[in-house]
């Protein structure tokens, strides 16, 4: 639903924007003429104090040097005739101490009496206005002596008056003009209003009653008669187009005809066609099926070809080890039976049967291992239950268990974790996916033993844990990057890796913590995971 908007008539717009702007200009010329002969007005009266402490200062000066306070008590007295002035100190200097001493003051009737100004002298040489009242202190001189101070206070009661009249006038002097002004603004209104109101009732008309052989008249305002202009030629405009749209009507009501029969004719063409484009995804959807499963079966024959490998060295080694020592016991038998085994072949028989054993225990413990681990890859079990766990005391309790495989590279180790971060989640699965990564840093990614770095950043976001594991270390075979999680890849085949570790930390963190891990393949230098897990 659209939000209803206020409107108003252009009327009253008018009106009251001229009434405003004349406001405006109005209370800013009567403010700032009111505060310009409000200034003047008070620079008047202290300039005309000033002017009287002058005289009063000229006139006591012979008194203050005779000490007649009787005469200089009747000349103060003839200020009662001045509303301007309230009260007058005069100070006298004692010819002892020169300082100040009161000589005589002068108080207007109801008026007071203030306080002396002795200590105030420097400060009141300059007029201060305080409250409602003038002071100032002028100095009394004996040709060119310095006999005496002349204090004196006066209102400002009449510049009080004078504002008040002042601002009684101009609020009468507003009025009136705003009264003339709205007159003239109706008169101005209705001059400007009048051919927009015919516009608007021709527009009704047309809008209406379909009435496009109405024309707008012209008016006494310049920019009005442009708006009609511009409305008969758009009215003009219009009917000439509704005619074009009635011929066009009757064409295109002949061409739909013409049309019903070639839409028929394509709508069999395109069954058809929609026909063969099923029995074209039909066979995709097939030769896609054929694809996955013959990438099923690729991988399927990497990993038994992996396992056969892995496991045939070992059973190798063992059946070989085994057939020797079958052998040599063959050969003692013989010299038993025949009675010439010695001390020495009865020794040598013995070491390297000893050889032979031990070389066939570690084959099959290999294998041993290799079905262990591909047993772990294969199946992860639950891992216990989730108890909350220290995250940097868990990887700190893993480099203490593995220093010593981690000694022989020597890498500096960086742990980004908060001391007092606790997460809930399995302590055994987290614990295999560090000692794993950790330990293909060591085998596969350090070359020398010389600046080794290893980073674990770990950050907690919402309800997920954010773990970051980066080596500075040679990488990852760029061959084998696409597929370092899959069982049986490694680079170092024949070199005692089995090619599950990885394959491992991927089950580990997908089945048994619910999460997810990513490989960087934008590493430029060493190798990044990136660990979410809930």
């Amino acid at each position: 639903m659209p939000k209803k908007v206020h409107q108003s008539s252009i009327r009253k717009a008018l009106i009251n924007l001229i009434m405003l702007i004349t406001a405006i200009c109005l209370s800013l010329s009567i403010s700032i003429s009111t505060y310009l002969s409000v200034k003047e007005q008070k620079q008047l009266i202290i300039s005309k104090l000033v002017i009287l402490s002058e005289i009063v200062a000229f006139d006591a000066s012979n008194s203050v040097i005779n000490d007649d306070r009787q005469t200089e008590e009747k000349r103060l007295k003839s200020f009662d005739k001045i509303p301007l002035i309230k009260n007058i100190h005069i100070y006298s200097i004692e010819k002892k101490s020169q300082q100040p001493a009161f000589f005589i003051s002068f108080n207007a009737k109801k008026t007071p009496p203030v306080p002396l100004k002795i200590d105030s002298i420097n400060e009141l040489k300059t007029p201060n206005i305080v409250n409602d009242h003038i002071e100032l202190i002028r100095p009394i001189y004996n040709n060119k002596e310095l006999v005496g101070y002349v204090y004196m206070r006066g209102s400002l009661e009449s510049l009080d008056d004078y504002i008040k009249q002042k601002i009684f006038i101009d609020i009468l002097l507003t009025l009136l003009i705003l009264v003339v002004v709205y007159f003239i603004a109706i008169k101005v209104q209705k001059r400007i209003a009048k051919p927009i109101e015919q516009l608007s009732m021709l527009l009704q008309d047309v809008s209406k009653n379909h009435n496009y052989d109405a024309r707008a008249p012209a008016t006494n305002v310049k920019e009005i008669t442009a708006l009609s202009n511009s409305l008969n030629i758009m009215l003009t405009r219009t009917q000439r187009q509704l005619k074009r749209h009635e011929k066009d009507k009757e064409e295109i009501k002949q061409l739909n005809q013409s049309l019903e029969g070639k839409v028929n004719q394509r709508t069999i063409a395109l069954r058809e066609a929609n026909q063969e484009l099923l029995a074209t995804l039909e066979r995709m959807h097939q030769y896609q099926t054929q694809i996955v499963e013959n990438e099923k079966m690729a991988s399927l024959g990497q990993m038994v070809a992996g396992v056969a490998h892995e496991v045939n060295t070992p059973i190798g080694l063992g059946i070989t080890s085994s057939t020797l020592l079958r052998d040599k016991l063959a050969d003692v038998r013989i010299s038993f039976d025949e009675k010439k085994l010695t001390s020495n072949q009865l020794k040598r028989f013995i070491d390297e049967g000893i050889e032979n054993l031990d070389l066939i225990y570690r084959s099959l413990n290999r294998v041993a291992d290799l079905i262990s681990n591909f047993k772990k890859v294969a199946v992860i079990q639950d891992d216990g239950a989730k108890i909350h766990i220290n995250i940097h005391k868990l990887i700190s309790d893993i480099l203490i268990s593995i220093h010593s495989e981690l000694i022989v590279k020597k890498p500096t180790i960086t742990i980004n974790c908060p001391t007092d971060l606790i997460v809930q989640s399995k302590p055994e699965p987290l614990q295999q996916i560090f000692q794993q990564l950790l330990l293909n840093s060591i085998i596969h990614g350090f070359v020398g033993i010389e600046n080794n770095k290893i980073v674990i950043d770990i950050e907690q976001a919402q309800e997920h844990i954010i773990i970051t594991y980066s080596d500075n270390g040679q990488g990852v075979d760029k061959t084998i990057q696409h597929r370092i999680f899959d069982p049986f890849v490694t680079s170092k085949r024949g070199q005692g890796a089995s090619g599950l570790g990885m394959h491992l930390v991927y089950n580990l963190v997908t089945q048994a913590l619910g999460g997810r891990i990513l490989f960087d393949l934008e590493e430029k230098q060493g190798t990044r995971f990136i660990i979410t897990i809930p």
